[in-house]
């Protein structure tokens, strides 16, 4: 199991995937990986490693771009606060022997996770939120989140073998017809070629927030991939079943030379900090 850390690109309004050429989008993203992200960059049609000259993640051969929506915390005074931060993993099976295929097109976006907790029939399959005591994590799970919440969002691993992408950039994979990922359950017929599960982990520091006085009763979240390896690396990476942040396989950065690896806002606009609104003036739409 691969999992490591990639420091933040750029906070910005931008979804190439789901409003390509819109600048900004509708609203903030957390981005991470290569430095060649923009609003314009066709998804079935871009090479990220090719385009880009660093990326913020550890392995300096990953030049994907992995992007989730930027919580923000509503105070009482009616002022925002972002949080979070991004850890990525890369899961084959878990039986130990059973082989997955990389994303071998150079190009594969997924619009793999968008929720809307709010309502029954548009939760994700496999989303899942934890609550911690403290910030080390332990003990594990429990509630109030008192220390942290994380959520996890693991991506659809079965893929048609024929489509790098979809209109709806999702429709050409899919989750396990029976199963789930861990059991190692039968892809479907339609979606035959298993790939790696690809997962986000996202943390939120909710020590500030912990009056349940100041909860929203309803919310939507989600998360974006476009693939962007150099050559062939994944692929060696997932057959040597590499675990952690640490890979002979690949070559690695330290985490000060991913830090370096930052890129402009394209519409610039505060998003840290206390705000009076959130960006783009969006109404907070809760009950």
């Amino acid at each position: 199991m691969m999992r490591f850390e990639c420091s933040q690109l750029v906070i910005e309004r931008v979804d190439p995937l789901v409003q390509p050429g819109q600048s900004p989008s509708t609203h903030t993203h957390q981005i991470a990986g290569g430095n060649s992200f923009h609003s314009a960059m066709e998804p079935a049609a871009y090479d990220p490693a090719a385009k880009s000259s660093c990326t913020s993640c550890t392995f300096s051969e990953d030049f994907s771009n992995y992007w989730t929506a930027n919580l923000y915390f509503k105070a009482r005074n009616g002022t925002f606060k972002r949080n979070g931060g991004l850890t990525v993993y890369y899961i084959p099976p878990y039986d130990g022997k059973s082989k997955v295929t990389a994303f071998k097109p150079v190009r594969f976006p997924h619009d793999c996770w968008r929720p809307n907790a709010a309502l029954e029939s548009y939760m994700q399959k496999q989303l899942c939120h934890r609550c911690f005591s403290n910030m080390a994590q332990d003990p594990f799970g429990g509630a109030p989140c008192t220390g942290n919440d994380t959520a996890t969002l693991p991506n659809q691993i079965c893929w048609d073998g024929k489509n790098i992408d979809s209109p709806d950039h999702k429709a050409n994979v899919a989750y396990p017809s029976s199963g789930s990922f861990e059991s190692t359950g039968p892809c479907p017929a339609s979606h035959p070629v298993r790939l790696p599960q690809v997962m986000y982990e996202v943390m939120w520091d909710t020590t500030p927030f912990n009056d349940k006085e100041l909860w929203p009763t309803s919310y939507g979240w989600h998360g974006d991939y476009l693939f962007g390896w150099k050559d062939d690396t994944l692929q060696k990476a997932l057959d040597a079943r590499c675990t952690g942040d640490r890979c002979t396989a690949l070559k690695t950065q330290t985490a000060e030379q991913a830090n370096t690896c930052i890129t402009e806002q394209e519409a610039k606009e505060p998003v840290d900090g206390w705000l009076t609104a959130l960006p783009g003036n969006l109404a907070t739409t809760y009950e």
